[in-house]
């Protein structure tokens, strides 16, 4: 059977959505063209995540269904899922091609599309991209993870970490700008252990950010054991850098940190913050937070309201704890009730809420500059993004990667509403 149609189904992470950007260069480089759904092709890809059991669930309801409706097409797993033997097992029947996403280069020989498989190896970062926006791009600087931390899988599903030169990416980086990108992400499993050539995350940043242009520089995620002051001045002192830190606590007690192998404390955990909003008094702060973890008492868990209280994040994502297959955690007793979840889940909610709507309410009646990333036309209403991230929303005039100058008028749940004051030529105006 000849192959002329891919379609990328794409779960989890911001690694996953740039993965899914290569793959699809890739595909399209084999002379395959990309369509809209699985039923029409013959090629099927799913970036998987394994970080939590509903995304596993769906890849193992979705596969079957898809073999179902298209006996004839070849389904390809990669990402998180790609690499476990339950998996594999599970879905047997459905996928023909299990792919480790480091071994991209590959592929194409896999599916018959050519002879011989590249000889050594392939950073498959180096791979060029077919970005899925116009405005804004991950770059990603390195993949794997060497933390180990006690609930993750990630260092298991895709290995040791393995860095891009610097020269590499910056040079990704400037063509991106040249294509007129206004929005640049900066993304690894943990961009702080970046290294080439002695050079460590914060030099790479800074080389970026004295690029000439109109955008603005981004990265994600942070660990916070390896969060330097030098990476937090450079943010503070850049001019095109957002000031913007995403940076993963997970739990406010030292016992249940220690037990999850986080290797710092609460009370260092506090002290980033506060040298963050020390240098960089307007910065905005997320967080992961997991509750429920095996053992995790009452009091640890309002160790953890405690942190959320002092560190007053303006966003956080948190997740009940569900044990995945190979990981530490996953030897311990899972001996929190679900109903005690999602009450923890419920409070950790509204306390996050209360700082959120405080946090905001500063920016009532200033002019910030927006970056514009949605219309929609029906409605009469754009949304876009701040420098530091937040997300406005206003009535009227806007084109997408177009900045505008927009007085906040209301915090709304989480977001911002404004109107819109005057469009700009750049993206000087403060925010």
């Amino acid at each position: 059977m000849s192959l002329s149609k891919f379609y990328i189904f794409t779960m989890g992470c911001q690694m996953n959505k740039a993965d899914s950007e290569r793959l699809e260069a890739y595909l399209i480089s084999a002379g395959l063209t990309s369509t809209e759904g699985p039923e029409n092709a013959e090629v099927a890809i799913l970036v998987t995540c394994g970080v939590r059991q509903s995304a596993e669930n769906r890849i193992k309801e979705l596969a079957p269904r898809w073999k179902k409706v298209n006996p004839n097409l070849k389904i390809v797993l990669t990402g998180c899922l790609a690499l476990r033997p339950d998996v594999r097992d599970y879905l047997a029947d459905s996928v023909d091609i299990w792919l480790p996403i480091t071994e991209l280069a590959k592929l194409k020989n896999l599916l018959g599309l050519e002879d011989n498989a590249p000889s050594g190896s392939l950073d498959y970062l180096s791979l060029e991209a077919k970005y899925s926006s116009m405005v804004s791009a991950y770059v990603p600087i390195g993949n794997g993870c060497n933390n180990f931390c006690a609930y993750c899988v990630v260092p298991y599903a895709r290995g040791p970490e393995v860095y891009r030169p610097h020269q590499e990416i910056i040079n990704e980086v400037k063509n991106l700008l040249q294509r007129g990108y206004k929005e640049i992400t900066l993304i690894a499993q943990n961009v702080n252990s970046y290294k080439s050539d002695g050079l460590d995350f914060a030099d790479l940043l800074k080389k970026i950010d004295e690029l000439e242009g109109d955008f603005w520089l981004r990265f994600s995620t942070s660990h916070p054991k390896d969060l330097s002051e030098k990476l937090i001045a450079t943010v503070a002192r850049g001019k095109h850098t957002a000031q913007y830190f995403h940076l993963a606590v997970q739990a406010g007690d030292n016992d249940i940190l220690r037990t999850m192998n986080r290797r710092y404390t609460a009370e260092h955990f506090l002290s980033l913050i506060k040298m963050i909003r020390d240098y960089s008094p307007e910065a905005l702060i997320s967080t992961d937070i997991i509750v429920g973890f095996p053992g995790e008492s009452e009091q640890q868990f309002q160790n953890t309201i405690t942190l959320m209280k002092k560190a007053k994040f303006d966003m956080a994502y948190i997740a009940k704890y569900s044990p995945r297959p190979g990981t530490v955690a996953e030897k311990m007793t899972d001996d929190i009730t679900l109903e005690e979840k999602q009450r923890r889940e419920i409070i950790a909610n509204d306390i996050l809420k209360s700082t959120v709507v405080e946090n905001a309410q500063r920016l009532v009646g200033r002019t910030l500059t927006v970056l514009a990333d949605e219309v929609k036309k029906g409605k009469n209403t754009v949304s876009g993004k701040t420098r530091d991230f937040k997300t406005v929303l206003w009535t009227g005039e806007g084109e997408i990667g177009k900045f505008y100058e927009v007085e906040i008028l209301e915090v709304k749940r989480f977001g911002l509403k404004g109107k819109i004051k005057k469009r700009l030529v750049g993206s000087r105006c403060t925010s």
